[in-house]
């Protein structure tokens, strides 16, 4: 007998070799009936796979994010025998499950595919998903899956074979469908009640542009038609939301073919939105204890080969830059954090000195394969709200947790309430993926963890997710329509300061080594303010939002009084314009509500007599009555105060 752990803390006892599907079932049929893989030790099977020894269990179904992504793997597969019979002789690169969905990159030869073969492709999905056939797992030798993929002459999975050794390789076949994978899957295709070829892309093979173009589907598949349903409406919705859309009808940002792909330019609302996002976590940092530093835009290369970066980025930066003296190499700066180790090697430092924290708004510059880009939210050259903390080994669980603070202050004020903190740590099965003593991952893991359970965080454990040099605390939050993000990061850092030989003077004069604490709250700020505009369908909060105020006067001859309103507001540090155009108030009013602007103030002769304004909201505030100047200036302010929680 062996002895299963659940994720409720209980035990149950099973004969080794029992199944995960058979640990279900012995919960309940209807567990059984929904149950879609497994989660053993922290790895995702399948539900026939045997439990061979003492383990913790996770019963994945639907609802969970390995559950879907199983499923959708098994989708890609379903997908992959549909093309063979429909168009014999295709070849197939890979097929992985995404975000959501599923893609195949695909050979077809001299064949055409394209939208209008979508519907056909859909119906020999849900018929093969109705045959119920299993998805059936077989290790095999390396000499056998060579042998396989020659017969069928598939030059893709060969070059996939290359990389493998016997113990590594194993075949899904379902129906008359077999593939070189890694698993998982779900039990049996009659699971697949509900398919949508979404995409079709090209893909250059193995990403590289010196190679063959490949066709790429993307696709999704649901277990009930009620949610393919619900999908597609959330996508219309996001459409709708789009922040290039929204970007471009609220004047934010602009991107130029000559100025370059990827770079975008801040028009002026932009620009002051993303100054006052800037001046906020500014301020939330001064209060902090954060010193603000300012470093270049580019660095010598010896900078970024010292401190790994070159290593790891150099293949996706911008190519080196060469200056007039022989051998001088720069690069235009992909990272904020080696910068900020010189800075902090600058002088000698002591036990007394730390934490030290450090802050800057640094723009830094990857070069990202043009198929790549997207609005805002994948870029070229992009600017951190980073910061690095440098502190003790004492120090690292306090100063984790006034990160974590900020964060949270920040998320309050924005509105972010549906959100999870993923707590990543070592593969305990690899631990040469990682540097530093144990006694130094020991304890981070376990300030981490302390940390986020202080908090009262909603956390998940991702073994396996740390950073090569240490744990780190990722933020993943829903936003209004339920999509998932990453925003806001903390990080626990043994590697830089070993790599730069950073030091401080302890109580004992002795020298000892500090450790970095890397965080981002808002990660990048054109990625955030992208999220941010879908987040809010463009309609920023108060605080935030480009111009608070439009005055409309209903006639002419109240434009004196619009105009003296105009500059009463902004002495009171209040955003407005002023709408003096010769158009019916309606079509004023209506521009206004489609512009997302906050307020509007109706001036006609009442309001020029009484030295009062009539105030209407933006969307379904509707009519707030009359006000006097003063109050509705007291008014703004106070919504603006609360909002900031000030």
């Amino acid at each position: 007998m062996i002895n299963v752990t659940l994720p409720d803390g209980s035990v149950r006892q099973i004969e080794k070799g029992t199944s995960s599907f058979e640990v279900a079932r012995s919960i309940s049929e209807g567990l059984a009936r929904n149950v879609l893989a497994a989660e053993v030790n922290g790895e995702i099977r399948d539900l026939s796979r045997p439990i061979e020894s003492d383990c913790t269990l996770r019963l994945l179904t639907w609802e969970e994010d390995g559950g879907k992504s199983t499923f959708w793997h098994s989708g890609a597969h379903v997908m992959a025998e549909a093309l063979e019979l429909l168009y014999p002789g295709v070849k197939f690169w890979v097929g992985p499950p995404v975000e959501n969905g599923f893609y195949y990159d695909v050979d077809f030869g001299g064949m055409v595919f394209s939208d209008k073969d979508f519907e056909a492709l859909e119906e020999k999905m849900l018929e093969l998903g109705r045959n119920e056939n299993e998805y059936v797992r077989k290790e095999i030798s390396k000499a056998d899956a060579i042998a396989y993929f020659t017969e069928k002459g598939d030059p893709y999975k060969l070059d996939l074979l290359e990389n493998l050794e016997d113990g590594q390789i194993t075949f899904y076949t379902q129906g008359g469908f077999t593939d070189l994978c890694r698993g998982p899957h779900i039990p049996n295709t009659s699971f697949i009640k509900a398919v949508k070829i979404m995409n079709v892309a090209g893909a250059y093979w193995k990403g590289d542009e010196k190679n063959k173009q490949l066709t790429r589907i993307y696709g999704i598949a649901f277990p009930k038609q009620k949610q393919l349903k619900e999908y597609l409406e959330l996508l219309e919705e996001a459409r709708k939301r789009d922040h290039r859309k929204l970007g471009k009808e609220l004047d934010l940002f602009h991107f130029s073919e000559k100025v370059g792909q990827g770079l975008p330019l801040w028009l002026p609302k932009g620009a002051e939105l993303r100054s006052r996002l800037e001046t906020f976590l500014k301020e939330a940092q001064r209060k902090a204890g954060y010193q603000p530093v300012i470093t270049p835009h580019i660095a010598n290369k010896e900078l970024y080969v010292t401190s790994g970066h070159f290593a790891k980025y150099g293949a996706d930066s911008f190519q080196p830059i060469l200056t007039p003296a022989e051998g001088e190499v720069y690069l235009l700066k992909p990272m904020n954090c080696p910068h900020h180790c010189e800075i902090y090697k600058s002088r000698p430092r002591s036990y007394k000195d730390l934490p030290i924290r450090y802050a800057e708004f640094g723009t830094v510059y990857r070069y990202e394969q043009s198929g790549e880009l997207h609005g805002l939210t994948r870029v070229r050259g992009f600017t951190q709200d980073d910061a690095h903390i440098f502190c003790t080994v004492d120090q690292v669980k306090k100063e984790v947790g006034k990160v974590i603070d900020l964060v949270m202050y920040i998320f309050d004020v924005l509105d972010f309430k549906d959100y999870v903190a993923q707590v990543s740590l070592r593969d305990p099965d690899n631990p040469a993926k990682y540097i530093g003593s144990d006694e130094n991952w020991e304890k981070a893991e376990r300030s981490i963890q302390e940390i986020a359970n202080e908090k009262g965080l909603k956390t998940v454990v991702e073994y396996g997710e740390a950073a090569f040099y240490g744990p780190k605390l990722d933020f993943m939050v829903r936003d209004a329509i339920g999509r998932k993000w990453q925003l806001g990061t903390v990080q626990i850092d043994y590697n830089l300061p070993e790599r730069f030989e950073l030091d401080y003077v302890g109580a004992d004069n002795a020298r000892h080594r500090p450790v970095m604490i890397h965080r981002a709250p808002f990660g990048s700020m054109e990625r955030f303010v992208a999220i941010l505009i879908e987040h809010c369908a463009g309609k920023f909060p108060l605080w935030l939002t480009p111009e608070q105020v439009k005055i409309i006067p209903v006639g002419e001859r109240f434009n004196e009084y619009a105009s003296e309103l105009l500059e009463v507001l902004k002495n009171s540090d209040i955003r407005a314009l002023l709408d003096l155009r010769a158009e019916k108030v309606g079509k004023k009013i209506r521009e206004a509500e489609l512009e997302k602007i906050p307020f509007m103030l109706i001036v006609g002769e009442e309001e020029v007599a009484n030295n009062t304004v009539s105030v209407r909201k933006q969307g379904e505030g509707g009519d707030l009555g009359t006000m006097s100047i003063e109050d509705f200036v007291n008014h703004i302010n106070s919504e603006v105060r609360k909002m900031l929680k000030q």
